[in-house]
């Protein structure tokens, strides 16, 4: 049987998963409801956070098909598919056009010597443009120094969530044939040398729990059986042996179990405890190594600490250090985009751990997941990694791309202004804005919230990083205080309609509260100490103001990505299985002011 090898790539919405679960659907491989998108945080976002594999079988051909992440802060997932597939499906939205992570995946595959077909997506939109999108599409690949054989790409126009595909956008809307033709006949078929020796190359793991740790990979070359002894290998380790116990292909969203597998299939592998991504599996010692896998760094840092607060322990089941660092070595088994400095160090406030990740949302998925499997933990607030370029002291940037109506550009501008960020490009199309800016990725940290607010949540930004620059200076990043409790207990309606003139409550009546604990901010910018318990004094006298009725404002919920946004240095968030609050370190006064004085 023949194989073709295909990865669905895009910027953030454009409809990958939604093209994959048609296509999967189309194939008679999806039950109702079904979706690519299995993993519970990603059905509740609606967005897409792990790489998976899937395959079809069109026309007597076996179609493997990975769906990829658009989010920039699981662009990892991306970049270690690309080296095991032949093509890639990029899909566009037919209104936004390409976009930055539409950039960054583009060029990750035309660096790989791949040949696109070009999906323009979701050509029913009313504000959709098709020939523009198709020109658009030309002019970056022709920026990212595609060949002359890559730029003559194919195009397929589709409306993923009905399920059509056409050549040409005025033929008639049938179902996803043209697609599948297309493919068969733009994506050469896998390699399929079965006379040299086994290889392969992991680029995914997975975990079973009878199993242990999965290997998932294409085989490059040969043919592996179940119960072979192989060779584990990669630059500068030592080559380990292991058997394979079990081997399964992909089928729809089901791996079967299978006795073999060939060069050319895309397969997961049992029997090998300790392998890593990027290491080639052979079944001779003296193998030649595959090309390794490389993976951009990551942009930001902070501690992961043992919860120390006042309700600690309350909550979670998992909640010691040796805990963390166990729950933590696992994570980094199949996140490749996470890094972890476990040595600890004697300047913390609680024993802890350093975590590098690709972005606020990269982290804030991993301590999602963790609370949902009952861990209690405390982080500080994330700092972008400061590094030396041949001697200059260097940070992280980015390119913001932000589509808003015309009206909120005048804030738009000014708040990255003040955020370090300078203006590339602008144009104005249908009262809509579309605005680029270049700037520090410390200038992000915290503005997307504000960016909701200021453009009354119809504003869309995205970026991708554009690598290490020279440090940008002092930038502005927070405009607003902090309230935090004196005292504690439970906090009394009466006590919170007195203080929600003075800024905004992340805490709702009859919540429990503790001393040190930030139950808001404050729109002057300085911090205040509050007492949200106090209750109404009854008298048997009454006065002008004894029967006003006490209406408290719905407070701001506090949520892991608005905690990591609205925290300063000297804050922790506390996460829990059932809730996420905001601290001081240090939580008493006295404390507060022996600390500043230091």
């Amino acid at each position: 049987m023949e194989i073709r090898n295909i990865a669905i790539i895009a910027h953030v919405d454009h409809g990958k998963t939604t093209l994959t679960d048609k296509m999967l659907a189309f194939c008679g491989e999806l039950m109702d409801g079904g979706s690519m998108d299995s993993n519970q945080i990603e059905r509740e976002r609606g967005i897409t956070i792990y790489a998976k594999n899937t395959a079809v079988n069109y026309k007597g051909t076996k179609i493997n098909i990975v769906d990829t992440p658009g989010h920039a802060d699981f662009g990892s997932e991306v970049e270690r598919v690309l080296r095991s597939i032949d093509s890639v499906l990029l899909i566009v939205d037919a209104q936004e056009g390409p976009m930055p992570q539409t950039r960054f995946v583009l060029k990750k595959s035309l660096e790989l010597g791949l040949k696109p077909i070009v999906v323009i997506n979701k050509i029913d939109k009313p504000g959709s443009d098709v020939s523009a999108t198709h020109d658009a599409v030309f002019e970056l690949f022709m920026e990212l120094g595609a060949t002359d054989e890559q730029l003559d790409f194919t195009t397929v126009y589709a409306i993923g969530r009905d399920g059509v595909a056409m050549t040409n956008p005025d033929d008639e809307r049938k179902d996803l044939t043209p697609l599948f033709e297309t493919i068969l006949e733009k994506v050469p078929v896998a390699a399929n040398d079965t006379t040299k020796t086994f290889r392969m190359q992991a680029f995914n793991l997975a975990y079973d729990n009878f199993l242990g740790r999965l290997a998932v990979g294409r085989v490059y070359e040969g043919v592996v059986k179940a119960g072979d002894t192989v060779y584990v290998k990669s630059e500068g380790a030592e080559t380990r042996t292991a058997k394979i116990t079990k081997l399964f292909t992909f089928h729809g969203f089901t791996r079967e179990e299978a006795a073999e597998a060939q060069a050319g299939d895309i397969v997961m592998l049992a029997g090998i405890p300790d392998i890593f991504i990027g290491e080639t599996i052979s079944t001779v010692k003296e193998m030649e190594l595959l090309p390794a896998i490389t993976i951009d760094e990551p942009t930001i840092v902070l501690d992961f600490l043992v919860n120390n607060s006042p309700f600690a322990g309350k909550e979670g089941k998992f909640v010691t250090s040796r805990q963390i660092r166990e729950r933590l070595e696992r994570e980094l088994e199949v996140n490749v985009g996470l890094k972890v400095d476990f040595s600890s160090d004697e300047n913390r406030i609680a024993e802890g751990f350093k975590v590098f990740g690709r972005g606020e949302m990269h982290i804030a998925v991993l301590l999602e997941t963790m609370r949902r499997e009952g861990y209690e933990i405390q982080i500080s607030q994330p700092q972008v990694i400061i590094k030396d370029v041949d001697g200059v002291k260097s940070e992280p940037f980015e390119e913001v791309t932000i589509d808003a109506p015309a009206e909120h550009q005048g804030v738009i501008i000014e708040k990255l202004g003040m955020r370090g960020f300078i203006m590339a490009d602008m144009n104005l199309k249908h009262n809509t804005v579309r605005m680029v800016f270049t700037g520090p990725t410390r200038g992000l940290l915290g503005y997307r919230n504000q960016f909701l607010v200021d453009t009354k949540g119809e504003g869309i930004m995205s970026s991708r990083v554009l690598g290490f620059r020279p440090y940008a200076g002092e930038i502005t990043r927070r405009q607003v205080g902090s309230m935090i409790s004196m005292e504690s207990g439970k906090a009394l309606a009466f006590a919170l309609w007195g203080l929600q003139d003075r800024g905004v409550l992340y805490i709702a009546p009859n919540t429990e509260v503790y001393e040190g604990m930030v139950i808001g901010n404050t729109s002057k910018g300085e911090e205040m100490t509050v007492n949200p318990t106090k209750g109404k004094q009854l008298t048997n006298m009454r006065a002008s103001g004894s029967d006003e009725a006490v209406n408290v404002i719905p407070a701001w919920t506090m949520s892991i990505e608005r905690g990591l946004e609205v925290m300063t240095d000297d804050e922790f968030l506390e996460v829990t299985p059932l809730s996420v609050r905001l601290r001081k370190q240090y939580l008493t006064e006295t404390d507060r002011s022996k600390s500043r004085r230091k």
